[in-house]
Order: C-alpha cells, then structure tokens, then sequence
C-alpha cells in the first residue's frame, strides 16, 4: 500500500543558527528539543539520506515542512530571508526526488504582507502543495484580521494550513509550566501538554472568528490527531450558542474544514477514538519525522482493522486529495504542474 507521510520536518543551517543566536526572552527554547540523537544531522538532510529513510520505513512520499519554530517570531527581515531560502532549496529538493518528496510553504508571518507576497510567488515554486504555520506569531494570533487576507490567497491557492504547536508565550510559561526544574518545565510546556493547547486553541480561534464561513475552501490540518481539540469536541461546540454570527455549528467545520494527522502517534486506540469524532476521510499520515520514525508495520498495524478502502484513505488517498497529488498510477503531480505552468 502506497503511503505519503505530510508532516515531515526539516531546517536549514541558517536558520538553526539564527533561531539559537537569538537573545534570552526572545528566544524559543524549544529549539533545544532538535539536539537529541542523531536528530540534528536528519533534519539538515533533505537528499538522498533522507529518501533512504523513506524507503526504510516504507514511505513512499514526504511532504517537507519546517521544524518548530520555522521563522515565526523573527525580525521581519531574517524571517523574509530565510523563509525565501528554505521553500527554494526545499523545490529543489523536489526537483531532485520528484517522486518521493513534496514541501509545505514557510512564510514570514511578522509581517502578514511580506507573507502573502511569499505565498503568491511560491505559487510557481515547483512542489509546494501546502503551507506549515503556527497559531501565534509573536502576539499576533492566526485568527487576526490582519492575515486574513493570507488565509483568502491560502484557499484559493488550495494550499492546507498545518497548524503545528508552537511553545505558549513567555507569561504563560512562567505562569502555568514552571516549577519543576528547566528540563520539566520546557517538556510540560511543549510536547507534554503546553504545545497541543496552543494548536488547539488556535484552530478554535478560527472556527469562532468565522474564518471558515468567509473562506469555505480553506482547509487545516491539525496534527497528533486533532491536538486534544478533537476529544473535547463536544463540550467546545457548546460554544457554537454564544457564537450566533457562526453559519454553523463549531463542530461542523470539522467535517468541511479541518483534517487531522497522526504525528508519529500510530497507537490503534486512537484511531478508535478519532472515528468516534471525524471520519476516516479526514485522518492522515505523518511521521513527524525525525522526531518520530515510522514503520511499516506499525502502519500496518494502526490500519489493519479498518475496511481496506479506509485503509487506503489514511494511508495516502487522503493526502492526494487534499495536497493535490497524483496517485502512483497516473503520474507525477509535478510534471503536470509544470505543464500547466507552461
């Protein structure tokens, strides 16, 4: 069975740097969570290692995308700069394994108009299919008004947004995730709980802003498996009665608007209870790789006890949908964009 995985992190040496040269208070300490193991070496590898990788784990596709924190929270001239750079050397990645690899669109999110150019110039960048965001860039949230007109070109683009957790502002650390000792309190505030409330949050701000009634085409993603805003789906639709300016229910936009992936969390009793909320057209792969690396048989084994047509649908069905990829059988999306360019 074909599988595409459409979270699959990278960075640049620039980037890495930059992020780490940052002063205290305005850095993201979550970059320190890239330095485990053999983490670091795998995430400046977008070539043939990686494809070695894939085929190990028996992926046949990755969509690239940045590692957290990309180049939210820069200066806007670095986060131009670099933005620019990585989705060029990410399409020329694609160019060079224009069957294994696709990308997800960095853009410069302190300043929404730099962002909607780099957005509209990728447009012809050959492999972009998608874009990674954040819920927050420094503290302007996503569901500003001011990107607004980024998630608009978004839509009409067809490019997903992938909301990825990003680390909670400085006095919500300090507030709700300190105590412990430096390596305790960065772990709650990330990827023990911190990081998934702020995704959460951050799609359920667009719901409420109406986002989705002024974009319906736009679709998101949220990745390991809807983070936790999938689970409490009930009790946050109760919002949907002091939200009257909404065409819908909150819980509906999740069956028109909003995907979620598994983020290298393969456990089968999750898939059981992502089918309790959403259907399995919505579900798709991701590896989250480095950080996580899949295999086939755990694939397998998240998959086995679904009819094969939703297997297929998880697996990779989905991800052609949404992204816009060719199946195996019929070609490459990327030589069909190109001579629709043409």
């Amino acid at each position: 069975m074909r599988v595409i995985a459409i979270e699959e992190h990278w960075t640049t040496p620039e980037l890495d740097q930059t992020l780490r040269a940052r002063p205290a208070g305005a850095r993201d300490e979550s970059v320190a969570l890239n330095d485990r193991g053999d983490i670091p070496a795998r995430l400046l590898d977008i070539g043939t290692e990686r494809v070695q990788a894939m085929d190990a784990a028996g992926v046949d596709v990755q969509i690239l995308s940045l590692a957290p924190p990309g180049t939210h929270g820069l200066p806007v001239r670095e986060a131009v700069a670099l933005s620019r750079a990585a989705n060029d050397r990410a399409g020329e990645a694609v160019q060079r394994h224009p069957d294994r690899l696709r990308a997800m669109t960095a853009l410069p999110m302190s300043d929404p108009d730099a962002a909607l150019a780099e957005l509209r110039r990728t447009a012809d960048v050959p492999g972009h299919v998608g874009i990674m965001s954040y819920g927050r860039c420094g503290d302007r949230l996503l569901d500003d008004p001011a990107y607004d007109e980024v998630l608009a070109t978004a839509a009409a683009l067809r490019r997903p947004v992938f909301i990825h957790p990003q680390i909670p502002p400085n006095a919500v650390r300090e507030a709700s995730y300190s105590g412990f000792g430096p390596a305790l309190d960065l772990g709650l505030a990330t990827f023990g709980w911190g990081w998934h409330i702020e995704a959460g949050v951050a799609a359920l701000r667009l719901v409420l802003r109406g986002t989705f009634d002024r974009h319906p085409d736009l679709q998101i993603v949220l990745g390991h498996w809807g983070e936790l805003l999938l689970f409490w789906l009930d009790r946050a639709d109760r919002l949907s009665d002091l939200a009257p300016r909404l065409r819908r229910r909150v819980c509906e936009y999740f069956a028109t608007n909003i995907h979620v992936a598994t983020s290298g969390m393969l456990a089968p009793r999750l898939l059981r209870h992502a089918l309790d909320h959403t259907s399995a057209d919505r579900i798709l792969l991701s590896g989250d790789y480095p950080f996580h690396r899949i295999e086939a048989a755990a694939v397998a084994d998240l998959l086995h006890t679904l009819p094969e047509e939703d297997q297929h649908k998880i697996a990779h069905a989905n991800a052609e949908k949404l992204y816009g990829l060719a199946p195996a059988s019929s070609g490459s999306d990327l030589q069909e964009a190109g001579t629709r360019q043409r």
